[in-house]
C-alpha cells in the first residue's frame, strides 16, 4: 500500500511533466492533491469518530446507541450532517458579523496544515519537513485565536467567558506539551517526524520517556477541551462557552474540528512515543499505515473512555494541575534526559 501511494504520486508528477507543466507548478499541483486527500480523510474520519463515540458512550452506559439509520446505525452521522445543513445560521444582531463567520470557516485550517507533515506510514507524509515538530506546535497553537474570535465576536457574556477559558487553558497546557516532546528531540537530535519514527525501530520512546508520554497525553486531552478538561464549554456554568450563539453548520464545524484535533494529538503521540508505523513483535507483513492507525485509534478510544468516566475539574484545579504538576514534571524529565544523553555519549554507546 505504501508503494501504491508513492507510485500514484510519481505517476501524476510524470504525467504533468510530460504535458509540459513547469517544475514549480508540478510541485504545487502535487501538494494540493495531497492536501485535498488529507481533507477528505479528516472529514470522513471525523464522521466515523462521532459514531464511534456515541457507541462507546452507549456501551459504557448500558445503552444501544445509533441503530436505525443504515446498518448498525452507521449512516447516523451523515443524517446528522444533513439536518445541520438544513438549519438556519442565526447571527446575533450586535455581533461582529465578519469575525463571527470567519471563526468557524477557519477553524479547520490549522489542523489541516499540521496533518500535512504527519507521517501516516512509511514515506506517507504529504510534506517531509525537517522542522516538523516545531511546525506542529507553531501552527496548532493558532486555533486558540480562532476560538477567541468566535466567543468575542458573539457579543455574549457566556461566549466571552468561554473564549477566555480557551486562551487560559490552551496556554497552560501547550507549555507542558512542548516541554514533554523536548525529551524526544534530545534523544533523536532531530525535529523531523519521519526521522523520529525511524529512530524507534528497536525501542519505542514510551519505554525510554514514560514521564514525557504521560505529560503529553494528559496535556493533549486538555488541548482538545475534552473531559475532564472541558471547562471551555462547561454547560452547567456558561451554557456552551464560545459556541453559545452558533447553530447549524457553523456549530458543526467546531464540533468536527474537536474530533480532528483528537486524531491529531493521538497521531503525534503515536509518532513520538509508540514507534509510528513500526510493527510490534516483528509483524512486518502487515502494512505500516495499518499499524499507525491501530495505535492511533486505540489512543482515541482511551480519550473517549475518559469523557464517560471522569467528572469535570474546577477551573482552579485545571490551572493548578497544569502549572504546578505537569510543567515541573516535564522540566524534571528534560533534566533527567539530558543527564542520560550525556552519560550515553560519554560511554560511547
Amino acid at each position: 500500500m505504501e508503494n501504491l501511494f508513492v507510485n500514484i504520486a510519481d505517476s501524476l508528477s510524470s504525467a504533468l511533466s510530460s504535458a509540459g507543466v513547469p517544475l514549480l507548478v508540478n510541485g504545487v499541483v502535487l501538494t494540493l492533491v495531497k492536501i485535498v486527500g488529507i481533507l477528505l480523510f479528516i472529514l470522513l474520519n471525523a464522521l466515523w469518530l462521532v459514531y464511534m463515540e456515541r457507541k462507546v458512550c452507549a456501551f459504557m452506559q448500558a445503552r444501544i446507541g445509533p441503530n436505525r439509520v443504515g446498518p448498525k446505525g452507521l449512516l447516523q452521522s451523515f443524517a446528522d450532517i444533513g439536518k445541520l445543513i438544513s438549519k438556519e445560521i442565526v447571527i446575533p444582531k450586535d455581533a461582529d458579523k465578519i469575525i463571527f463567520i470567519l471563526s468557524p470557516v477557519l477553524i479547520f485550517a490549522p489542523t489541516l496544515m499540521v496533518y500535512a507533515v504527519l507521517p501516516f506510514g512509511k514515506d506517507m507524509a504529504a510534506i517531509d519537513m525537517n522542522v516538523g515538530m516545531f511546525y506542529f506546535f507553531a501552527v496548532a497553537s493558532l486555533s486558540t485565536m480562532l476560538f477567541w474570535m468566535g466567543g468575542w465576536s458573539s457579543n455574549n457574556k457566556y461566549s466571552t467567558l468561554g473564549s477566555m477559558r480557551v486562551v487560559a487553558q490552551m496556554v497552560s497546557y501547550e507549555l507542558p506539551m512542548v516541554l514533554a516532546l523536548l525529551g524526544v528531540v534530545m534523544i533523536t537530535g532531530t525535529m523531523n517526524l519521519q526521522d523520529i519514527v525511524a529512530s524507534q525501530e528497536h525501542t519505542w520512546f514510551i519505554f525510554t520517556q514514560p514521564i514525557a508520554a504521560l505529560v503529553y497525553f494528559i496535556a493533549g486531552v486538555a488541548e482538545c477541551n475534552r473531559t475532564p478538561f472541558d471547562l471551555v464549554e462547561g454547560e452547567s456554568e456558561i451554557v456552551a462557552g464560545p459556541f453559545t450563539e452558533y447553530a447549524g453548520m457553523t456549530f458543526a464545524t467546531f464540533f468536527l474540528a474537536e474530533y480532528a484535533n483528537i486524531m491529531l494529538i493521538c497521531g503525534m503521540f503515536t509518532v513520538c512515543f509508540l514507534g509510528g508505523w513500526h510493527a510490534p513483535f516483528g509483524l512486518t507483513f502487515i502494512p505500516s499505515w495499518i499499524w499507525f492507525f491501530l495505535k492511533m485509534y486505540a489512543l482515541v478510544f482511551i480519550v473517549m473512555q475518559f469523557r464517560w468516566t471522569y467528572p469535570r475539574l474546577r477551573v482552579d484545579q485545571l490551572m493548578g494541575f497544569g502549572w504546578k504538576v505537569l510543567v515541573p514534571l516535564s522540566l524534571a524529565n528534560i533534566f533527567i534526559t539530558g543527564i542520560a544523553v550525556k552519560i550515553y555519549q560519554a560511554l560511547g554507546w
